[in-house]
């Protein structure tokens, strides 16, 4: 599914929300970026994303930034496939990881703000 029917996907923009909610990990990659901005969720967190959505995660209270891997408790981004091996690898401390209670309670202050 590429960005703009992701985006406008209302049950994936509830499923990224409920994941972030329930603390579980939630990796996105390149314009999936889009579907945090359209749930409420980037609200005081990093992240990074192809650069054409810096301004709508800056515009959303995220803060973008240009590297091959962002982690703000258990969000994982990157911003292309060049940058696939990082992510993959930090895909699979995360998961191993489980539960990242950090991430809930930044979810619910972003989503209740």
């Amino acid at each position: 599914m590429g960005p703009p029917p992701a985006r406008a996907d209302r049950d994936a923009v509830k499923l990224a929300r409920d994941f972030m909610e329930a603390g579980k990990p939630v990796g996105v990659i390149c314009h999936a970026g889009w579907v945090l901005v359209e749930a409420g969720v980037v609200e005081g967190r990093t992240l990074t994303s192809w650069p054409s959505l810096q301004t709508d995660i800056r515009n959303a209270g995220g803060n973008w930034v240009d590297e091959e891997l962002a982690i703000d408790a258990g969000l994982f981004t990157s911003r292309k496939p060049d940058d696939l091996p990082a992510f993959c690898a930090k895909a699979v401390e995360e998961f191993a990881e489980g539960r990242h209670e950090e991430q809930a309670e930044k979810t619910k202050e972003a989503v209740s703000s």
